[in-house]
């Protein structure tokens, strides 16, 4: 019996111990989540809206035709037909990028 009442006692104590560190840890873990607080807004969202500013302005830049349609043998094959629409067309067909195999879809725009 006594042996219990030390082996609680022990416990006792290191969790006091343990819980020591935690609150000394809690005050340096308020400084960290201000830290990376402000690097988010300071660093990452600029970042971010470099980014978004890069994309539009090659997106403005670019080409929107249509690619050439090169008819590979291995490409677009179908050995049964699609459970939707015609059969031909996949699930998210973009008639504009995406060729069915005997060639793109004519569009009078």
């Amino acid at each position: 019996m006594a042996m219990i009442g030390r082996l609680s006692q022990k416990l006792l104590k290191s969790s006091a111990l343990i819980q020591s560190r935690k609150l000394s840890a809690a005050v340096h873990g308020e400084q960290a989540a201000k830290t990376w607080k402000i690097l988010s807004f300071v660093v990452a969202l600029p970042g971010v809206a470099v980014c978004m500013v890069n994309m539009y302005l090659r997106a403005q830049q670019h080409d929107h035709g249509q690619p050439e349609f090169v008819p590979y043998s291995h490409l677009r094959i179908r050995s049964k037909r699609f459970p939707w629409g015609d059969g031909n067309h996949s699930l998210f067909h973009n008639s504009h990028l995406n060729a069915l195999p005997d060639g793109y879809e004519h569009h009078d725009e």
